[in-house]
């Protein structure tokens, strides 16, 4: 549906990638121009949806409750915004799948779709802000998400004789202590951190100390070398604590995203974009840290970009968390995500130019 739109746009060169991605080219002034890239990402969540909406999801236990249905929808906006008034260069409409799991983005990375452009822009939703404010600064914008698992090995006994243990519940019990202090006493308190343990699976019976334990969770942070310090002291503390039990610790961590850290030079060409589109008053700041993930961070490990975040709500109306069944976006988001998209690539593609507007 997406990629026959662009065609109805008239746009010929349409490639698809990484699966179900889609990357189509719209050709701006002056081809030997470098290429600016616009992506939004196209996903679902495994959550029922109980928005009672008109047109909410026809698939059962599957819904768009992070915004990535509007996401797509003013990508291919601002494709037909750039037909009717191109950029100087060429700008590439990058359709992206599997943000929710992290490898739409490197997968497209990956496939040299996008080896000649210069600088990416892309944007979320979000509820917090009212509709016609938009979140456009550098630096960190989202956390880096990695995950683990810990297994805790001990001896299985009798519940009646715990002395002829080695009990990997104690053991697991004083490790999700333990790890709360790598956040709150290794990491320097004005750095944005989070460690979580969602899941401990150990035991069958009552009257039974079992022989191990599993412990799972996700770290988060919004720079390097605080991603680089929660995995230090998860490892560190998981060995010792489970040493003090007479336990042995295995610790695996699957590397996640990075964060997202908005370049300085692209942040102000898409703050300059915000105003020109909405007004001098748009541009808001993101205030708390925001320390969910988002796989455009892949993008920026290689190409100049930013990230925005766009006013979702309607003044007066509640806040809704998004991954929630009843998340909506109020629709006005999407021109406004088109329009600011594509001023985005208008403004880079210039200063890349040396053009002035």
């Amino acid at each position: 549906m997406l990629a026959d739109f662009l065609e109805k746009l008239g746009l010929t060169d349409i490639t698809r990638v990484a699966g179900t991605g889609v990357v189509a080219r719209v050709p701006g002034r002056n081809s030997s121009v470098p290429i600016v890239a616009i992506r939004g990402d196209i996903d679902a969540l495994p959550i029922q949806e109980a928005t009672g909406l008109e047109f909410e999801s026809v698939n059962p236990g599957v819904m768009h409750a992070c915004g990535h249905d509007v996401h797509a929808t003013w990508t291919v906006g601002a494709a037909a915004l750039l037909m009717a008034e191109p950029a100087e260069g060429d700008v590439l409409i990058v359709l992206q799948p599997a943000e929710e799991i992290g490898k739409g983005a490197r997968a497209l990375m990956e496939s040299g779709a996008l080896s000649r452009v210069q600088a990416i822009f892309g944007a979320h939703v979000d509820r917090r802000f009212t509709i016609g404010k938009v979140v456009a600064q550098p630096g960190p914008l989202a956390a880096s998400a990695d995950t683990f698992e810990i297994e805790l090995i001990g001896r299985g006994a009798h519940a009646a004789r715990p002395h002829e243990s080695a009990d990997p519940i104690v053991g697991a019990a004083a490790l999700v202590t333990a790890l709360q202090t790598v956040v709150s006493r290794r990491v320097n308190p004005a750095s944005p951190a989070v460690l979580t343990i969602g899941v401990i699976n150990a035991g069958t019976a009552p009257n039974i100390i079992p022989d191990r334990a599993v412990l799972r969770g996700t770290l988060r942070a919004a720079d390097v070398e605080t991603r680089a310090t929660l995995q230090t002291g998860l490892r560190t503390i998981a060995k010792h604590i489970a040493l003090a039990h007479g336990l042995e610790a295995h610790v695996e961590i699957d590397d996640g995203v990075p964060p997202v850290i908005n370049s300085a030079d692209a942040a102000s060409w898409a703050a300059e974009a915000v105003r020109s589109s909405l007004g001098e008053n748009a541009v808001v700041p993101l205030g708390t840290a925001n320390m969910a993930a988002e796989d455009f961070a892949w993008y920026l490990q290689r190409i100049r970009g930013c990230f925005l975040r766009i006013g979702a709500r309607r003044e007066g109306e509640k806040f809704i968390p998004a991954h929630s069944p009843e998340f909506d976006v109020a629709e006005d988001a999407i021109a406004v995500g088109a329009s600011v998209l594509a001023e985005s690539a208008r403004i880079a593609s210039a200063a890349l130019a040396g053009v002035r507007r």
